[in-house]
């Protein structure tokens, strides 16, 4: 081990110690920059890019220190948003304002969906407590960050982008999926959103804005035929939208969406259980809607 004099080595700790304020107030008006021309996040390796000089644990360290101060939130490794004066109080950046520029850093194609998606069209009924993401696969794994809770559902399938509407948000804007898309996967993955009671007061809701005119291969394609059949059942049956199961069927019917008895909810049985003929499901769920 080399032993610096008493002298060269104060020196050293001084010089490390200014370059490392130095760095935080660099970085920090870097930062002040980006939201000055409307950003709101950034990933580490482009501080590390515009910091040259600064190694990588400086970068991390002035980093840390300023997500310590709230002026920064990590919400993914290497990724950050810039927390604004509007957000400061709570250091809380609703998810729907950064998951555009999130999923392009994590380079997934993504939408907006389940109950945050029907909140877009007035139909959540209740306010979601977190917010649902549809990607692709491999999985990724659900993020909290200052109560701000990510969920992550995936699929194996090519995300249909004709499915997809985009809704502008403080930040650009954000990709959400269309009503028709919003209604199937609340029952795709209705065990995410509180079982199909909840689907069905959701839907009740979202049937205003659901036109199955416009069905096409695509969406037969990605929806699940289980899935289809229990929608339109739900919207004929307890829902009464019977103009809207009459079309989705139409739909089913144009495009060889072949129906296989089902139960009406998955897991429960079905013995001495009444059978929709037209939809092919077992009715082993008493279905109450929220008014």
């Amino acid at each position: 081990m080399r032993i610096y004099p008493k002298n060269v080595y104060l020196c050293k700790q001084i010089i490390l110690y200014n370059m490392g304020k130095d760095s935080l107030y660099k970085i920090k008006d870097w930062i002040d920059d980006l939201q000055k021309r409307g950003r709101i996040t950034f990933s580490r390796q482009e501080v590390a890019t515009n910091f040259p000089l600064l190694s990588e644990q400086a970068v991390r360290n002035a980093l840390n220190r300023l997500a310590t101060k709230g002026k920064i939130v990590s919400v993914w490794k290497g990724f950050y948003v810039i927390v604004s004066l509007r957000y400061a109080l709570r250091q809380i950046v609703p998810p729907e304002l950064y998951i555009d520029d999130l999923m392009k850093f994590l380079n997934r194609p993504y939408y907006v969906g389940l109950l945050n998606a029907a909140a877009f069209y007035g139909a959540a009924h209740q306010q979601p407590q977190q917010t649902s993401i549809i990607s692709v696969y491999p999985p990724l794994r659900g993020t909290t960050k200052k109560d701000a809770r990510i969920n992550f559902n995936i699929t194996r399938k090519t995300i249909p982008c004709i499915w997809l509407k985009p809704f502008k948000t403080e930040n650009g804007s954000v990709q959400v999926s269309a009503p028709e898309l919003t209604a199937a996967d609340l029952i795709t993955f209705q065990k995410e959103v509180g079982g199909l009671n909840r689907v069905a007061t959701v839907l009740n809701e979202l049937a205003e804005s659901m036109d199955f005119n416009k069905l096409n291969a695509d969406f037969f394609e990605y929806v699940p035929k289980s899935t289809i059949q229990r929608l339109g059942y739900l919207l004929e049956n307890p829902l009464e939208q019977e103009d809207l199961a009459n079309r989705l069927y139409e739909k089913a019917q144009k495009f060889d969406c072949k129906f296989q008895q089902i139960p009406l909810k998955s897991g429960k049985k079905t013995a001495d259980c009444e059978t929709d003929t037209k939809w092919k499901i077992s009715i082993n769920e008493q279905i109450d809607i929220d008014e």
